[in-house]
C-alpha cells in the first residue's frame, strides 16, 4: 500500500472512465449561483471543491456552509482552507433561510467549517440556522453535518435541541487510517458523537455517516468499520471515492470500481442501514433528498 503523503508531489493518476462527469448545459446552475452570490453565502461545494457541484447546482440544490470558509482543522484530504477563522456572522442564519426558501428546497443540508477557536465550537450558530429554516420552510428535512465539536456533550445537544431531522457526522475512513486522514478528530470520537445523537433522540432522529475509500484501506477494515457504525446507532450511510484535490492532499491510493461500490453497499444494508448510497462519486450530501423518501421524519 502507497504510504500516506500529503506533500506527495508526483502526478495525480489518470481518473478511471466511471468517474469522468459530464458537465451539464440547463440554466439552474447560472440561477442558483446568482442566489448564492447575491445572499453571499458558501457551500462546501466550492470550499471542498465537490465534483458533483455542477450537477447539483444545475438541479437548485446546494449544501450551506456555515460559520465561515476557515476550518481550524487541517484534514489531509479536504480542500477546505485551513487558517484563523473570522468572527460568526450574525445575519447569517437568516440568510441561509431566505436561500433555502427561495430555492423552494425540500430537503437542506446545513455543514460548517470546524471551528475549534470557539467555546461551543459553533454549536449555537448550527442551533440559530435549523431555527431560521424551520421559521421559513416548516415542511423542509433538516439535515445538518457537524464537525466532532471536540465531543462536548452540551455542543452536541445544543443542536439535537433544535430538532433537525437528519444529524451526519462523517467517520471519513477506517481506524487505521485515521490519524493520517483526519487533523485532531479520531474514531472513536466520531462514533461517541453519533451514538449521544441517536441516545438523546431516539428514533425521532436519523443519524448518518459517510466513508472514503481507495484511501488504502482493506475490505475487512471497511465491514469493520460499518459494523462499528451499527454499533453507534448509524441509519443512513453514504461511501464514495476520495479524490486527491490538490497534489499537496494524500494520494489516491486505488480506484475502487463501481461494481465493488454496489456489493460494498448491498452489504451494509444486510447489516441494517436504513438508507445506503455508495458509488464512485457519491458525497456526504450527494442526493440527500433521496435518504429522506422513504423514512417517516417529524416536522
Amino acid at each position: 500500500m502507497p504510504a500516506l503523503n500529503p506533500a506527495e508531489t508526483s502526478p495525480r493518476p489518470r481518473l478511471p472512465e466511471w468517474l469522468r462527469m459530464r458537465l451539464p448545459t440547463v440554466d439552474g446552475f447560472g440561477h442558483t449561483r446568482a442566489l448564492l452570490d447575491e445572499l453571499k453565502l458558501r457551500t462546501v461545494c466550492q470550499s471542498a471543491r465537490c465534483p458533483n457541484h455542477w450537477e447539483c447546482w444545475s438541479n437548485g440544490t446546494a449544501t450551506f456552509m456555515i460559520a465561515g470558509d476557515r476550518c481550524t482543522r487541517a484534514c489531509g484530504f479536504c480542500a477546505v482552507t485551513t487558517a484563523k477563522p473570522f468572527a460568526l456572522e450574525a445575519d447569517e442564519p437568516a440568510r441561509v433561510a431566505e436561500a433555502a426558501q427561495r430555492m423552494r428546497l425540500k430537503h437542506v443540508v446545513i455543514t460548517a467549517v470546524a471551528r475549534d477557536d470557539l467555546p461551543d465550537g459553533g454549536a449555537d450558530h448550527f442551533r440559530r440556522t435549523i431555527e431560521a429554516v424551520r421559521a421559513l420552510s416548516p415542511q423542509t428535512v433538516i439535515e445538518v453535518l457537524t464537525s466532532d465539536f471536540n465531543a462536548r456533550a452540551a455542543s452536541i445537544d445544543a443542536v439535537l435541541a433544535a430538532r433537525p431531522h437528519i444529524f451526519n457526522h462523517n467517520l471519513e475512513t477506517v481506524r487505521r487510517l485515521t490519524p493520517a486522514v483526519r487533523s485532531r478528530a479520531t474514531y472513536d470520537r466520531s462514533l461517541s458523537v453519533l451514538a449521544r445523537a441517536k441516545a438523546q433522540r431516539g428514533q425521532s432522529i436519523c443519524t448518518k455517516s459517510g466513508l472514503m475509500l481507495g484511501l488504502g484501506e482493506t475490505e475487512e477494515e471497511l465491514f469493520i468499520a460499518l459494523a462499528d457504525l451499527r454499533q453507534a446507532g448509524c441509519d443512513l450511510l453514504t461511501i464514495g471515492q476520495y479524490l486527491q484535490p490538490t497534489l499537496k492532499h494524500l494520494p489516491v491510493a486505488e480506484f475502487v470500481t463501481p461494481e465493488r461500490f454496489q456489493g460494498y453497499g448491498a452489504r451494509a444494508r444486510e447489516m441494517g442501514f436504513l438508507h445506503v448510497a455508495s458509488g464512485p462519486i457519491v458525497r456526504s450530501s450527494y442526493h440527500a433528498d433521496e435518504f429522506a423518501t422513504d423514512l417517516k421524519l417529524e416536522h
